[in-house]
């Protein structure tokens, strides 16, 4: 069964770092891009970070320069890594792949 799971989310102050992760299971993750969305709330979905097949990145204006995308081929995983963290950061981050997977998303809570 061809699916992907969220990991890594909880409460950090601002300026803070942590790393979310995105492990699939049942295909491999290298042969369609993955993508890491987010949701506030009140707000709509909206797309954060992308990977592509070659490895290719990209980022919305919203995160370029704090957030980076990457995949481990051997762990079959994409993470995104995040730095310097924001209260307005705070959303459910939630991984898309396999050209319509999406996990269940995990909170992240940025907060004093």
């Amino acid at each position: 069964q061809t699916q992907v799971e969220e990991s890594g989310g909880g409460l950090v102050q601002p300026g803070e770092s942590t790393r979310l992760s995105c492990k699939a299971s049942g295909a491999a993750i290298k042969l369609f891009a993955t993508y890491w969305y987010r949701q506030a709330p009140g707000k709509a979905r909206e797309l954060v970070a992308t990977i592509s097949v070659s490895g290719e990145t990209t980022y919305s204006e919203a995160v370029k320069g704090r957030f980076t995308i990457s995949r481990d081929n051997g762990k079959n995983t994409v993470y995104l890594q995040m730095n310097s963290l924001k209260p307005e950061d705070t959303a459910v981050y939630f991984c898309n792949a396999f050209e319509g997977f999406w996990g269940r998303g995990t909170q992240v809570t940025v907060s004093s």
